[in-house]
């Protein structure tokens, strides 16, 4: 295997990438919707309300879970589905990942907490005789009827995944009875025929009709937990120590850049590290290069891989210590070359 191979594949490691990421905090991963793995799935939904010709598109925001704020009609779906690096060590910690058939069941749930919430139909007497009342206390655990014929059979809830989700509380019967109503080609006639639970789809077929093309009377309302505010890093959320994963991230450079380029609190003159190395790149090749041993073009891979991290850490340089960062990174770098040469790896 050539040099180069090995750096690429040694930079680039799932390892590394996995080591990075559980050390960087949500807030900070700049994660979009607009070029998520989910985006499809959202087309979809939007797709199936202008089919069915509702009047009222719902907010899609990341937040830390799936869910819908009490009474606000908009749609929080996991950070997780914004990058699918990050999709990955999901189902590493916990075992399972939502595939295109789940994410549509959950978008069309939480879709039924936006309808009900921006046409205010909780507040309804026909609703409320339908599904119960809306103040009813929420729980996480509850008693329920696996055979029940009462509430349509959507999500599961539980290890079991025997608990029909329908059953937790009156707002989430309505839920998973929209989302049922929902669905194309679900059949919902025919397959609740002779179920009391066919009153609660056709509740929701002749309201949604009723309200076709009405502007809903709430549009908006407080995140829960949006993204920009999620301050723990991926390790904490999913309650992990990162340290366990540092041996074989034998790619990892953001502690040895953190320490090139110390954070500084005072309010002194500083530009981006990423910028500051790039406009030194040729010079330091070469330098570099000349001192390691290691071609040029292998110096210019592990370059990349150090703007990258250091535009990812939003690392600065005083602008009074730009030499001495100028030498410190000449040095990192010619010091990582050899170590690299001599051992396949960056660390001893």
């Amino acid at each position: 295997m050539s040099a180069a191979v090995r750096l690429r594949s040694l930079i680039n490691a799932w390892e590394t990438v996995r080591y990075e990421l559980l050390n960087t905090r949500v807030c900070d991963l700049n994660l979009r919707l607009s070029r998520s793995p989910v985006l499809p799935q959202i087309t979809q939904l939007q797709k199936e309300f202008h089919d069915r010709k509702i009047g009222f598109s719902p907010i899609f925001y990341l937040t830390d879970g799936w869910g819908c704020p009490n009474r606000v009609p908009v749609i929080g779906i996991p950070f997780y589905l914004a990058d699918k690096r990050l999709m990955r060590i999901e189902e590493e910690q916990t075992g399972e990942i939502e595939d295109e058939q789940m994410l549509m069941m959950f978008l069309r749930h939480e879709a039924g907490h936006a309808v009900n919430y921006a046409y205010r139909l909780w507040a309804q007497q026909e609703w409320g005789d339908l599904f119960g009342r809306f103040a009813e206390p929420y729980r996480d655990t509850f008693d329920t009827d696996p055979f029940s014929r009462r509430f349509v059979r959507h999500l599961a809830h539980g290890q079991a995944r025997r608990t029909t989700y329908a059953q937790k509380h009156p707002d989430e019967d309505f839920a998973e009875t929209f989302a049922v109503w929902l669905t194309p080609k679900s059949g919902w006639r025919r397959r609740y025929a002779n179920w009391p639970a066919l009153r609660k789809l056709e509740y929701v077929d002749r309201v949604m009709r009723r309200l076709r093309d009405r502007t809903p009377g709430v549009t908006g309302g407080e995140l829960m937990q949006p993204v920009e505010t999620l301050t723990m890093t991926i390790a904490e959320h999913y309650g992990k120590r990162a340290e366990r994963y540092r041996s074989k991230a034998q790619g990892y450079l953001d502690d040895k850049l953190k320490r090139v380029f110390p954070q500084f609190r005072a309010p002194v003159p500083a530009v981006e590290a990423a910028p500051f190395i790039n406009r030194r790149r040729r010079m330091l090749i070469t330098r570099v290069s000349g001192w390691s041993g290691m071609a040029p073009e292998d110096i210019g891979m592990l370059l990349d891989k150090v703007e990258e991290r250091a535009h990812s850490l939003g690392l600065r340089v005083r602008m009074d210590k730009q030499e001495e960062r100028l030498m410190d990174i000449a040095s990192l770098l010619t010091a990582m070359a050899v170590t690299f040469r001599h051992t396949g790896k960056f660390m001893e």
